[in-house]
C-alpha cells in the first residue's frame, strides 16, 4: 500500500522537475503559434478547391521526408530550454543574494499592498510616492540583471526569438486594458500598463553605452 501511495508522489516530483521555472512562457507561446498555424493551414487546405489533391500529395511527401528528422531531433529544443532555464535559475539565485535590503523591502511592501487591493483608493497616494521613490533603484538592478543574463550561453539567441513575441503580447495587453477601461469596466482602471516605450528607451540606452 505504501509503495502504491509513493508512486503518484514520485510522478508528481518528476513532473515538477521537468517543468520550466522561468521559460515556461516560451513553450506556451510556441504551442499557441503551432496551433494557430495548424488551424490556418487546415482552413486553407479545405478551401483550396481543385488544388486540394495536389496539396495532399505535397503534404504526404513532406511528412515522409520530415518525419524521420523530427523523430530524431524533436526533443532537442525542450532540452535546450531546460538547460538555459537552469542557467537562468542559477543567475537569479546569485543575483538574489546580492540584492540590497532596500530592494527586498520594496518587494515586500509591494506584496503587502497587493494583498490590500480593496483599500486601493486610500493607499493610492502612498503607492505613487513609493513608486516614484524606488522606481530608479529597481530600474538600475533590472538593467544589471539583464546584463548578467546576457553573459549566459545562448541567452542572446533566445532573446532574439522571445522578445518580439513578448513585445507583441505586451502591446495587445495594453490595448485590451485601455479598451475595456473605455467601455466602463472598473477593474481595468486598476490594471497597470506595460511601459513598453520606457523599457525600450532604458535598455536601448544601456546597450548603446556598452
Amino acid at each position: 500500500m505504501a509503495v502504491a501511495d509513493s508512486m503518484p508522489q514520485q510522478e508528481m516530483a518528476k513532473e515538477e522537475e521537468q517543468r520550466l521555472k522561468y521559460l515556461e512562457f516560451v513553450q506556451v507561446a510556441t504551442l499557441h503559434a503551432v496551433l494557430c498555424f495548424s488551424s490556418l493551414y487546415e482552413y486553407a487546405k479545405e478551401r483550396s478547391g481543385p488544388l486540394k489533391p495536389g496539396v495532399q500529395t505535397v503534404e504526404g511527401t513532406v511528412k515522409t521526408v520530415v518525419a524521420p528528422v523530427y523523430d530524431k531531433f524533436h526533443g532537442v529544443p525542450i532540452e535546450l530550454l531546460r538547460f538555459i532555464d537552469r542557467k537562468v535559475d542559477e543567475s537569479v539565485s546569485k543575483f538574489g543574494k546580492q540584492v540590497p535590503p532596500v530592494v527586498k523591502q520594496v518587494s515586500s511592501q509591494a506584496v503587502a499592498a497587493a494583498q490590500k487591493a480593496p483599500t486601493y483608493t486610500k493607499c493610492e497616494p502612498a503607492a505613487k510616492d513609493l513608486y516614484t521613490k524606488y522606481e530608479p533603484v529597481a530600474q538600475h538592478y533590472a538593467v544589471s540583471a539583464w546584463h548578467s543574463l546576457n553573459r549566459l550561453p545562448l541567452f542572446p539567441q533566445v532573446v532574439q526569438v522571445v522578445v518580439p513575441t513578448a513585445a507583441y503580447c505586451s502591446e495587445r495587453y495594453n490595448q485590451t486594458v485601455l479598451s475595456t477601461a473605455e467601455k466602463g469596466y472598473k477593474v481595468s482602471t486598476y490594471l497597470p500598463l506595460v511601459p513598453t516605450e520606457k523599457i525600450t528607451k532604458v535598455f536601448g540606452a544601456e546597450v548603446q553605452s556598452h
